[in-house]
């Protein structure tokens, strides 16, 4: 070969693959049309560039493989972007979008990942930036959640969300689709469930649907824990934090510790995390300690989080999640009774009998297997959880409802598996999709006095439930969705004697046990037509199957056998028609809803006891939120939420359901100003109407859950500052006006230990580190 040619092959190589290593120019922004520095661009999990100070980066077309790259930058939603001919393309602009705005995916209304404007119902999403900043006011969920969610009544301010429920009825608590709630034997611990630190976002379905079971007459909240990268990296999120009052200080000082590492290595992927939290004394606007009757004060809470994953093929992963929660209190204030509707329940310093009240643990573990080409198109997802829960409420001196002092525990043990299909298809050109498969539940729910008596018995349920979800496009933009679930489940109850009411076993039967056996058919059916974004309405009908409280009507059992008493479930009709619309910087919902049952589960005050009243129910009401974007700085909106309920008896007389059922109306506002990127301001309201439904009884005091509500209004204010990308300080102060109140429960309950004032000016004050 002709020696001039051998010198030249290399440099002809060298200018051959030059040519095909084509380079190619991002620029990376945000909606404003600024750059965004420091994004990361990477492919099939490596990172293979870095924005400048420019939001430009450069990439050799060699490098991106199977035509997909992944933007990720703090605070902005992670964009993946296809390119069809990396040859014909030199320069691309890519635009990202904040966190804090709405994001589009919602999985828990269909049990797969749907747009939510393709979706029928109501849906409340909170994003982590949303969670974020709420927990800076206050990092109980109860809280976070009653302020924010239209339907959902406000927070107790207690250990328990007892009447906090959503649209008038029982809201079903999941954990990435784990069960929470005990609907069995109500305690009122669901929602208080988690730490919001190992929380990516909180979904909420409003209404009846039975797509993940018993309990979920008024809909399903489900925390949607944190996801691990999708690129290989290593980060995490440091938080320390203190709490206290700063008019009336003295022993209010709490302190927040929280540490959460995520990261990715090729086809392993994890988050590791936990917090632990303590809360001072809790005092009023005037100073004075807080009543202690299921109360916050000087109560401790420790979360643990793992989630580990793996990525068989670019089809096929398997991840196993793990969730520790406790909270408890130890007490160093005693309750002081006063006198309802005149003089409140005071905390003095005393040291409060047997055990820790709270929720000593609560266990969530889960495994769950996914392949996304499981007979070319389908995708199967199947899970596996066990959930270990116990309650233990506070000690009583005197019971009314046993002999005697005592103190009894809620415990509930589940553990199921869900098999999960979606097949899409084709019909007369219309696309088409069928979600199909099974749920298995096993749950045994009981509940003791710590001394070994038996106050409701062992229930132990097996629920096989298969169901079948069609979604249609009937016609261009008008979207069908329709499904059945068969709920067969059988409650076992072993003989048992109800727990004595007087000495010597006085007021104590025996009741023969058996089995209960419950069959019910639910069916939804909606459209939504999302052509035009000004105007997106739709129109549903749903039912949800619900065995409710019957650890009640076993408790109170006044027959011999199991068979004669009423234990029928909660079957719930949701009628529903809303709508949403965007325009321009506005943005608004409505939705109108009635829903029905035959039988329901009002607990009503009989001779100083809470029974189930089993009557036909109608619940009604509104809900409307909007805001409004006058630009990049400024943001303003609200909304305002009224439901009412009645129960009718065979006579044809109503009555109203009390307040545990039913909140009065609630307005939310809030005002969010950035003058720079590095500062963001929010100032929220919150008010609850007033409510009077109910007269005296004839002893001249109201009934048990009947007293008048008056009007609430509480100011908080939430601010953060970015000293560079990896520091923040966040400040938070709840009920910023010092306003001096009695939350709604502690009104509508009328009684003297729960006539509590509500908290007076708190301030939150956390650092966080992000890497």
């Amino acid at each position: 070969m002709n020696s001039k040619l051998l010198f030249l092959l290399p440099l002809l190589v060298l200018f051959t693959t030059n040519l095909n290593a084509q380079s190619l120019r991002l620029k990376i922004e945000n909606e404003s049309k600024k750059p965004i520095a420091n994004a990361s661009i990477s492919s099939n999990n490596k990172i293979i560039a870095t924005t400048n100070l420019s939001g430009e980066a450069s990439i050799l077309n060699t490098q991106i493989e199977n035509k997909t790259i992944l933007i990720s930058a703090q605070n902005y939603q992670t964009l993946s972007y296809s390119f069809s001919n990396l040859e014909e393309q030199s320069t691309i602009k890519l635009v990202l979008n904040e966190e804090n705005q709405l994001q589009e995916v919602v999985i828990t209304a269909g049990r797969k990942q749907e747009n939510i404007a393709t979706i029928p119902s109501s849906v409340t999403i909170m994003n982590q930036k949303e969670i974020q900043q709420q927990s800076s006011i206050n990092s109980n969920l109860s809280s976070i959640l009653g302020n924010v969610i239209p339907g959902l009544g406000t927070a107790t301010n207690k250990a328990t969300n007892s009447g906090q429920t959503l649209r008038g009825r029982q809201v079903l608590v999941l954990i990435d689709g784990i069960p929470q709630s005990t609907p069995l034997m109500n305690g009122s611990r669901d929602i208080r469930a988690i730490d919001a630190n190992a929380i990516e976002r909180i979904e909420v379905i409003k209404g009846a649907t039975s797509i993940y079971g018993n309990g979920s007459g008024g809909g399903i909240i489900n925390y949607i824990t944190k996801k691990s990268p999708l690129n290989n990296s290593f980060g995490g999120v440091t938080t320390v934090g203190t709490t206290f009052n700063p008019l009336n200080s003295k022993e209010t000082f709490g302190y927040r510790i929280s540490q959460f590492f995520n990261g990715r290595k090729d086809k392993f992927s994890y988050v590791l995390g936990g917090s632990y939290d303590y809360t001072g004394l809790q005092r009023d606007a005037k100073g004075v300690p807080l009543g202690q009757t299921d109360g916050l004060s000087n109560s401790h809470q420790a979360n643990a989080f793992v989630k580990l994953g793996y990525d068989m093929d670019e089809n096929t992963n398997f991840s196993v999640v793990y969730n520790f929660y406790g909270s408890t209190q130890k007490a160093k204030y005693i309750s002081q009774a006063g006198v309802y509707g005149q003089t409140p329940t005071i905390g003095v310093r005393g040291t409060e009998p047997g055990k820790e009240a709270g929720t000593p643990y609560n266990h969530n573990f889960m495994f769950t297997f996914s392949k996304n080409n499981l007979f070319k198109t389908t995708q199967l997802d199947v899970s596996a959880y066990l959930n270990s829960f116990q309650s233990m409420n506070r000690y009583v001196t005197a019971g009314t409802a046993w002999f005697g002092p005592g103190q009894t525990m809620i415990n509930s043990n589940k553990n199921g598996t869900r098999i999960n299909l979606n097949t899409p298809f084709t019909i007369a050109s219309l696309p088409s999709e069928i979600t199909y498969g099974i749920d298995v539940l096993n749950d045994v729910t009981y509940q003791d006095l710590v001394d070994g008596r038996v106050y409701i018995p062992k229930m132990d349920m097996l629920n096989i439930a298969p169901y079948a979800q069609l979604k249609m496009d009937v016609l261009e933009n008008l979207i069908f969705k329709g499904g059945i679930r068969y709920e067969n489940a059988t409650v076992r109850v072993k003989d048992y004697n109800t727990i004595a009411t007087g000495a010597n076993n006085a007021g104590s039967i025996f009741v023969e046990g058996g089995k209960i056996p419950y069959n019910a058919t639910m069916f939804n059916a909606g459209l939504r037509f999302n052509k035009y974004e000004v105007f997106n309405p739709f129109v549903s009908f749903s039912q949800a199957f619900a065995i409710n409280e019957l650890g009640r009507i076993l408790r109170r059992a006044n027959e011999n056998t199991i068979a004669s008493l009423e234990t029928d479930p909660i079957i719930t009709n949701n009628y529903e028609a809303g709508f949403s619309s965007k325009f321009y910087n506005f943005n608004l919902t409505a939705a109108y809803y009635i829903s029905t049952s035959k039988l329901g589960a009002n607990l009503v005050d009989v001779g100083g006891y809470l029974v189930a009243q089993r009557e036909p129910e109608k619940v009604k009401g509104y809900e409307i939120t909007l805001d409004y974007r006058f630009s990049n700085k400024l943001n303003l909106g609200g909304s305002y939420s009224y439901v009412e309920g009645k129960a009718e008896f065979d006579d044809g007389s109503t009555v109203y359901l009390n307040g545990s059922r039913i909140a009065p109306p609630k307005a939310t506002g809030f005002v969010t100003y950035k003058p720079t990127s590095d500062w963001n301001l929010q100032l929220s309201w919150v008010n609850t109407g007033s409510r009077d439904r109910f007269a005296l009884n004839s002893n001249g005091r109201y009934n048990n859950s009947e007293g008048p509500i008056l009007t609430v209004n509480l100011v908080n204010f939430a601010g953060s500052y970015s000293f560079n990308e990896n520091w923040s300080l966040n400040l938070g102060v709840e009920n910023l006006l010092n306003n001096y109140y009695y939350p709604t429960v502690s009104q509508y309950r009328a009684l003297a230990a729960e006539y509590v004032v509500g908290n007076g000016m708190t301030t939150s004050l956390n650092l966080r580190y992000k890497f």
